[in-house]
């Protein structure tokens, strides 16, 4: 459950603001894989009535982020490897045409700002390697992916990234709160970001699918090892 009470403010929706809460739970690993959500343990923890929650879960249903178990009870939504497979072979899908769209559509503004985010990700993991959080370590990922999304130049295809990589985030805390090495980014990243400052899209979307399927081996293989940790 949330770890601790946050009574929130009033000046604002408390539908909106409990969904945001909640969602950021979930996101960040606060809230397990598999955790039952109870309304009235949630009303307590926030200090608010059950309606707003009520509507806020309803809202992370839509989402598919929260489901309902086969008694009736919501949960924050688990992957299994199958899941992984098929998220996997939709995000590859978008990325490479992100990717294509990013090598001809060259921008140096954008092409800085996936350099940056290669920068960013270098200097945390070289300084604070151990200081890390889980879910810092898949902002980072993220921002660099987001950033090419954005120089391919089609804001449905970042949109739909977007919507993608919240099943994402929480497929990987599934497993990288048990093994931090499964999320290996900078050295794959740079390769695709100099394919794309080339404009070289053939080595690009080799980079890209080579980076895509390297995560989804090692991310399938965490899963196995917890549900074997488990039985």
């Amino acid at each position: 459950m949330l770890s601790s009470p946050r009574p929130l403010q009033r000046s604002q929706s408390l539908r909106e603001q409990t969904y945001q809460v909640l969602r950021s739970a979930i996101l960040s690993g606060e809230l397990l894989a598999g955790s039952r959500l109870i309304e009235t343990q949630i009303a307590e923890k926030l200090q608010v009535s059950r309606t707003p929650i009520r509507e806020a879960l309803q809202q992370l249903q839509q989402e598919q982020l929260v489901v309902v178990d086969e008694n009736g009870n919501l949960r924050v939504i688990s992957f299994s490897t199958a899941d992984a497979k098929y998220l996997y072979r939709c995000r590859l899908v978008l990325e490479q045409e992100s990717v294509a769209e990013a090598c001809n559509n060259p921008n140096l503004e954008q092409l800085a700002k996936i350099e940056m985010a290669i920068q960013q990700a270098e200097k945390a993991t070289e300084q604070q390697p151990n200081q890390l959080t889980s879910y810092q370590l898949l902002h980072i990922d993220y921002q660099f992916h987001r950033a090419i999304a954005e120089c391919s130049g089609n804001p449905w295809l970042a949109l739909l990234l977007d919507q993608l990589f919240d099943k994402m985030a929480l497929l990987r805390m599934q497993t990288v709160q048990q093994n931090l090495k499964v999320l290996d980014i900078c050295s794959e990243h740079r390769y695709i970001y100099e394919a794309i400052a080339q404009s070289d899209s053939e080595y690009a979307l080799a980079a890209i699918r080579k980076h895509l399927l390297s995560s989804q081996t090692r991310v399938i293989r965490e899963i196995e090892q917890l549900q074997s940790q488990q039985t």
